[in-house]
């Protein structure tokens, strides 16, 4: 995958090491985003500010955070090499607050329709022992509850919502199940639990569709006495059984404006 960094927006992308407060390099004027595409079978490129700012970008891929300067941009999506003038999506704007940290997904929605959704990670520190655990359901499926060890842990989670807890650091095996049932449509899988990580687990896919998987993001530097680089990781995994495994870094992707969901029509590729 090609990247091209907008020469208007290089100031905006700064370097995330060092030490700073929980969850990366965000500041009074900066805003972490990571990005998720997850809609199964839909390559396209992205345009910001009028440039193509990722070309060929492709399901099952997940950013490192970005630490962008806080305002709005404006984002187009195409279908590959169609110009900024015949969208797939868009326009719409990105709008970033300072000082927090988000994750923007392009999935699905549960009647299986294109859409995405912007979520406002949770950075408070946790106690001494714990982490906190994350899960979001971004797949085309009904509610679901999300069993841990064999047990509901949460119920009736629906598309786009989010759930979470913290929990004592540790591994636990994690599955998801159509609510009130046991039987796992996703998983089992194992989750490791970190102390002072915030594990963000994503369901995503169709089930109608057949290819159901799971996602997991983590951000660290949530000790209640910080010690290290807040550098974050991300990874995807299209199988995750029987465990929950990072396959990198891929690219870059962006929607909708703060806090609401947007719901993305793709239309046809323009054949003239």
């Amino acid at each position: 995958m090609r990247y091209k960094i907008l020469t208007g927006l290089a100031a905006g992308f700064v370097a995330t090491a060092g030490l700073a407060a929980p969850a990366q390099a965000i500041s009074p004027s900066t805003a972490d985003l990571y990005l998720l595409h997850a809609v199964p079978d839909l390559t396209v490129d992205v345009w910001v500010n009028g440039e193509v700012l990722i070309e060929d970008f492709a399901p099952e891929t997940l950013t490192d955070p970005l630490d962008l300067a806080a305002g709005d941009y404006e984002v187009v999506i195409t279908a590959p090499d169609d110009p900024i003038s015949s969208p797939a999506i868009g326009p719409v704007t990105l709008t970033l607050a300072a000082n927090t940290s988000y994750t923007a997904v392009a999935h699905l929605a549960a009647d299986g329709t294109p859409t995405a959704t912007m979520f406002t990670n949770d950075l408070a520190t946790t106690a001494a022992g714990t982490g906190r655990l994350t899960v979001r359901h971004t797949a085309a499926a009904p509610a679901v509850d999300v069993l841990a060890n064999g047990e509901a842990a949460f119920t009736n989670l629906e598309n786009p919502n989010e759930v979470k807890a913290d929990l004592p650091a540790g591994t636990i095996s994690a599955a998801v199940a159509a609510t009130g049932t046991t039987e796992p449509v996703i998983g089992p899988a194992d989750v490791n639990v970190q102390e002072g990580v915030n594990t963000i687990v994503y369901a995503w896919g169709s089930l109608e569709d057949g290819n159901l998987a799971l996602a997991v993001q983590t951000i660290d530097g949530l000790h209640a006495a910080p010690g290290g680089v807040n550098s974050g990781t991300a990874g995807l995994v299209a199988d995750p059984d029987p465990a929950l495994i990072g396959i990198g870094i891929a690219g870059l992707m962006a929607l909708l404006a703060v806090g609401t969901m947007v719901t993305l029509r793709v239309r046809a590729k323009n054949e003239g």
